[in-house]
Formats: C-alpha cells, sequence, structure tokens
C-alpha cells in the first residue's frame, strides 16, 4: 500500500514523501491517525500543488535573505568595551549584543542566527558568521576598540 505522509513519522519517513507500508499499519495506524493518506492520482495532484507552493514561496524567503547579505557582507560593527591592564577586555561580546548593533541599523536578524565561534573577548577585528537559511551564508565583522 503506498501512503502519502501527512506528518513526520519516525522510522518511516517525513512530510510530504511517498513510502510503501503494509496495507495493516497504513488503515489502522497512518490513516486513521491522520499521519497519512491513501495514495491515488488525485492526491498525488495535491501534493505536487502544495510542493511547488511550498518552493515558490521558499525561493521568495531565500530571495529576501540574499538582499540582506548583499547590505550586510561588508558591513563592521564596533563596539567599545573597558579594558584592564594589558588590554585585557572585561567580559565578552555576545551574540544578543550583535543582534540589539544590527536592529540599531535596521536589520532585525535573531540570535540563533549568528553563529560564534569562541568568545569575543579581545580587541580586534573578529569574524561572525550569519545563517539566515540553509542557502545563505555571510560573515560580518565585529570590531572590538577600547
Amino acid at each position: 500500500m503506498k501512503v502519502i505522509l501527512l506528518e513526520d513519522v519516525k522510522g518511516k519517513g517525513k512530510k510530504n514523501d511517498i513510502i510503501n507500508v503494509s496495507d495493516g499499519y497504513g488503515n489502522n495506524y497512518l490513516i486513521k491517525n491522520k499521519l497519512g493518506v491513501l495514495y491515488t492520482e488525485g492526491s498525488k495532484k495535491v501534493l505536487d500543488k502544495e510542493m511547488e507552493l511550498k518552493k515558490s514561496e521558499e525561493d521568495a524567503l531565500v530571495s529576501k535573505y540574499q538582499e540582506i547579505q548583499k547590505k550586510l557582507e561588508n558591513k563592521t560593527l564596533k563596539f567599545k568595551v573597558k579594558v584592564g591592564t594589558n588590554d585585557r577586555v572585561f567580559g565578552n561580546i555576545s551574540t544578543k549584543q550583535i543582534c540589539e548593533e544590527l536592529k540599531k541599523n535596521g536589520f532585525d536578524i535573531p540570535k540563533k542566527c549568528l553563529k560564534i565561534e569562541g568568545n569575543i573577548d579581545s580587541l580586534g577585528v573578529h569574524n561572525v558568521m550569519v545563517e539566515l537559511h540553509k542557502k545563505v551564508k555571510f560573515n560580518i565583522k565585529v570590531e572590538v576598540s577600547k
């Protein structure tokens, strides 16, 4: 029996996958619990339309993120911090602070999209990876000065 999954099913497949299962499992579990529907030509057409709509929405989102990338890619964010002896920085620059600085510049980027390797706890220029989408990744520079 062929079934189109409506939700992710552990060990069987992800949403919108077409899988072969036994008749009993398909009828008594997947279809009964609304985890899947029987594969027919009509359900295949609905699935194709849904996948096409999802792809166009994702393409629009990616193009929006690429516009943000073009504006931010060569941008340097500057932070002034207090330092102690031997120019040691008190604390470090966090993703929250970087997000706030980006908001001041007109970019609303969530904290979870920023990836920092190690800590930004020394003077100088540091790279921060911004991952808005799996297809849109770029670096911004963070300059820490006295």
